[in-house]
């Protein structure tokens, strides 16, 4: 008997994880974000997702793939220049500012504030890792402290 499994992966699944995973790529999004977003357009998990990637299409794709990385290469390269070109001049062009800006807005789809949000976040983030190293620092100054007058206490000369 050869009966197909249910949840197998059709080829149009297949085309669409490739071509999601290449887009990330090209954008410079991480994979996993493209196995979540198949993974909501397919009722799949995006572990499932990334399984089928790693383990069948990902071999199917390579010189896809290098493309990809070439294309967000010279896509980095090109805004680079831009911006190398507007601090040379020290004026920004308007329509340059405006393309920037809406090509940021739809690389990130909640706009730029989610940007300011995860920049904030980053931010408090590291403050209050910064004060736990602190504190630890301080421990472990006292413990040394300590350590130093026991060492001193035990190297005493008896009486």
């Amino acid at each position: 008997m050869n009966a197909t499994r249910q949840d197998a992966w059709t080829k149009d699944e297949d085309i669409l994880l490739a071509e999601t995973v290449l887009r990330h790529i090209r954008e410079g999004k991480t994979q996993l974000e493209a196995f979540k977003d198949v993974a909501k357009q397919l009722s799949r998990t995006s572990a499932a997702c990334g399984f089928r990637w790693n383990a069948s299409i990902r071999k199917q794709y390579q010189e896809a793939i290098e493309n990809a990385r070439e294309d967000r290469k010279q896509h980095n390269r090109q805004q680079s220049l831009v911006h190398y070109d507007t601090q040379a001049n020290g004026n920004p062009d308007p329509i340059d500012t405006a393309i920037s800006l809406l090509e940021k807005i739809r690389t990130h789809p909640n706009g730029d504030n989610q940007l300011f949000h995860s920049e904030e976040e980053t931010q408090e983030h590291l403050l209050k890792e910064n004060e736990a190293l602190k504190a630890q620092l301080s421990r472990y100054e006292q413990a040394w402290t300590e350590m130093g007058k026991l060492w001193a206490w035990v190297n005493e000369p008896q009486n």
